[in-house]
């Protein structure tokens, strides 16, 4: 990892919204324990067992949270875009990381330290309860993934998940653009490559779907939906 300049830390924190809210010297304080990182493709930030230093804000690019077996495979727990943070639980838990974090594409990432962080809690109020959202939210993922790997069959994995790609403004038909590797999200779905493979081609081949690359296209959404599985 390389180090930034930390010449515009503040005005990239105040942007965040984690960090909304906040005043001028809360910014400037919360800055000042603030370090900047340009990530290479695939490079390590942290592994599972290393020491817990902050919260991590991801500015550009993505960031993979992965639990790794003791096979060599790994466990896709959460993928982390622009905006998004990670490393929340460990600002209030003397512990170390509990999973690795690598970047799959090249990713500027800030890392706000403990210290900071917790006298920015102290000081307000406002700011404490985003962090409580922030991790209720964590919560929320986590209950979802558990439910989509255990009670959910492969088809309904897979149709879940193209689902909630579709846009806002969700249409019968629209277009998506995979973000990561199929592999990256098979693991998170719990799925084998293999198996994700066969369900996107059954899909493709019931005409639900159209598949070019990492370019998806849904032809008919509510089709997908009540498609068999």
């Amino acid at each position: 990892m390389i180090q930034e300049s930390p010449r515009a830390i503040p005005e990239i924190l105040s942007r965040q919204p984690l960090f909304r809210g906040l005043n001028e010297t809360e910014i400037g304080l919360l800055a000042a324990h603030t370090r900047e990182f340009r990530v290479r493709k695939q490079e390590m930030l942290f592994q599972k067992g290393d020491p817990a230093e902050g919260l991590h804000v991801v500015i550009m690019g993505q960031i993979k949270l992965a639990l790794p077996s003791p096979q060599g495979g790994e466990k896709v727990v959460h993928m982390v875009g622009p905006g998004a943070t990670f490393g929340e639980a460990v600002v209030f838990l003397d512990k170390p990381y509990p999973v690795n974090a690598h970047a799959t594409q090249e990713s500027l990432v800030l890392l706000v330290a403990k210290s900071g962080l917790l006298n920015t809690l102290d000081s307000n109020p406002v700011f404490a309860r985003k962090m409580l959202a922030s991790l209720s939210m964590r919560l929320h993922e986590l209950i979802d993934d558990m439910e989509t790997c255990t009670l959910r069959s492969s088809m309904q994995r897979v149709v879940c998940y193209l689902s909630h790609m579709a846009p806002d403004n969700v249409m019968p038909s629209y277009s998506i653009q995979l973000d990561t590797s199929k592999q990256t999200i098979a693991s998170q779905l719990n799925l084998a490559p293999e198996t994700l493979s066969r369900v996107l081609g059954q899909l493709s081949e019931a005409g639900v779907i159209e598949v070019k690359g990492r370019a998806i296209t849904v032809i008919n959404r509510q089709r997908m939906l009540a498609f068999p599985g």
